[in-house]
């Protein structure tokens, strides 16, 4: 794989290196939010390697989406066709939707790409600067790509419960929780993408549940659709770590788990580390947990969080400190248990001013390459039927 500029980076990539063979990164012993600022990108950066090749066209073998799991909410009587009432009628809900793109000769196993909280599928298609997302990096890397919306989000929307949606403005607390800056200005080496239609773009991904969440009935449809799909790398972000994690307990065909920035963590009954303030671990069984010791898994994190002793002044950028803890904790029992977890945080790794997307900041080609990386490392990426 051809080297790529970034300017931002150091020329030593030992670090990177250091992560796909001992298998750990450190945590950064005080890294802190870049001081406020705004920001602009220079043309060095938009102009560099880090751009797909847009002259080349995508091959697509085969593309579709189907609709899997769910349930069946029956009104009781009988149909009357003559009347406009429910009674005796159905109503199909509560199930994943799965958009694939397949392209020739993929490799083995596919990429499940699971958005986060308050996010749909939107989310790995394209960036908010239209630059290509993950599902064509990857198709073009061949990979058969497979979007979900879980139940009760986005195109899976159909519930069989009801709920109430109050329209809350939150966008400025989504843009300091998600470590773009402190509202109004970006920290002045973020990797997010500049401009007033980006930012536009990137509050718009943003949608709502039209149902409660429980984790039983969103991990129950995403295990259908593995059961559909076959053998295949989950990859999370945020809010769907602690549901891949579930996900990979109920199917064996979670293959590996790559997780973005999860916010939510498992470790066995009996072993749940105290809170880490108001972050807490999730109980399951020893012989549920073991199962995640049986497929690599990785945490990415990004920058901007601190990782010392030291509080954050900032509530939601406090809690990644807090949650970065925790997910360390989760990675030291999964090897303990005889597990092949990793924690990589980009810092660390030499690669600065990502945000809780990284997969879609600036840099994403170069996230995309580590995560590349890792796949053939854990000979995840060869060619022909899975095993």
């Amino acid at each position: 794989m051809g080297k790529r500029s970034n300017p931002r980076m150091p020329e030593d990539t030992s670090s990177r290196r250091d992560f796909l063979k001992a298998g750990a990164v450190g945590l950064a012993a005080a890294a802190v939010p870049p001081t406020l600022g705004a920001t602009g990108l220079s043309s060095s950066v938009l102009g560099s390697g880090l751009a797909h090749d847009k002259e080349s066209p995508l091959v697509v073998q085969r593309q579709g989406s189907f609709a899997a799991g769910g349930s069946v909410l029956q009104a009781p009587g009988v149909f009357d066709a003559t009347s406009a009432t429910p009674q005796g009628q159905t109503l199909h809900g509560d199930h994943v939707y799965v958009q694939f793109q397949i392209p020739p000769s993929a490799r083995q196993y596919p990429l499940v790409l699971w958005h986060g909280g308050g996010q749909s599928g939107m989310c790995w298609e394209s960036t908010v600067d239209g630059r290509e997302g993950y599902q064509s990096i990857f198709l073009r890397r061949g990979y058969a790509v497979y979007i979900i919306d879980q139940p009760r989000r986005g195109r899976a929307g159909n519930s069989t419960q009801g709920t109430t949606l109050t329209p809350t403005p939150a966008d400025q607390e989504l843009f300091v929780a998600w470590r773009l800056g402190l509202w109004p200005s970006f920290y002045p080496n973020t990797q997010f993408p500049q401009g007033a239609e980006a930012l536009n773009q990137f509050f718009r991904l943003m949608t709502v549940n039209t149902g409660p969440s429980p984790q039983g009935l969103v991990t129950d449809g995403a295990a259908a659709a593995f059961e559909r799909i076959g053998p295949a790398v989950l990859v999370t972000h945020s809010a769907s770590g602690v549901l891949g994690w579930i996900t990979g307990i109920k199917s064996a065909n979670v293959k590996a788990i790559y997780a973005y920035e999860p916010t939510n963590y498992v470790f066995p009954e009996g072993e749940v580390p105290p809170p880490e303030g108001n972050q807490a671990g999730q109980a399951v069984p020893m012989a549920d947990f073991l199962k995640l010791t049986k497929i690599p898994i990785v945490f990415e994190y990004s920058d901007g969080i601190p990782t010392g002793d030291t509080p954050s002044p900032y509530p939601r950028v406090e809690n990644w400190r807090l949650r970065l803890r925790l997910g360390k904790k989760m990675i030291d029992a999964l090897n303990r248990h005889g597990g092949d977890a990793q924690l990589l945080h980009l810092p660390e790794a030499g690669i600065h001013g990502n945000t809780h997307f990284s997969f879609a900041d600036v840099n994403n080609i170069e996230i995309a390459d580590l995560f590349s990386d890792w796949l053939k490392e854990k000979r995840l990426d060869k060619r022909g039927p899975a095993k």
